[in-house]
């Protein structure tokens, strides 16, 4: 997969996203989000086929949209991945952001980065706990 390929619109950066397979405009947090695509596909060697960006869930009714979602063989969520400028701190207002998300998709991991912090979480029977390894 070619990444990190980036084009000039109407005065803007843009990035083909690999994934979604569109150029999108390149953010502060669009390009966190692009290193950690890269990171699952091409470091941890996750199939490609099995990681969503920008994927929409309903919390309380209302629809979200997480930045990255993994997904298992059988096509089960495992993990939400939420991305943020490296600029915004990664603190409890995320972690409970993620929370909300996992509310409407239950995984097994949560993973929270800006670009230069990353915290892996794990669930299991509703207890959060921060991990030391990533997990996938």
């Amino acid at each position: 997969m070619e990444w990190f390929k980036t084009s000039l619109v109407d005065e803007k950066v843009v990035v083909f996203d690999p994934l979604r397979r569109q150029w999108v405009s390149l953010t502060p947090e669009e390009q966190v989000r692009q290193k950690m695509l890269h990171y699952l596909v091409e470091t941890r060697k996750l199939p490609a086929g099995l990681v969503a960006v920008e994927y929409s869930i309903k919390v309380n009714n209302l629809p979200k949209r997480a930045d990255i979602v993994v997904f298992n063989t059988l096509g089960e969520p495992q993990m939400i991945v939420e991305c943020k400028a490296e600029t915004v701190p990664i603190t409890e207002k995320v972690l409970d952001q993620a929370i909300r998300y996992y509310s409407g998709l239950k995984v097994k991991y949560l993973t929270l980065t800006n670009g230069k912090t990353m915290f892996c979480y794990q669930i299991t029977d509703g207890k959060i706990e921060i991990i030391t390894e990533f997990p996938l």
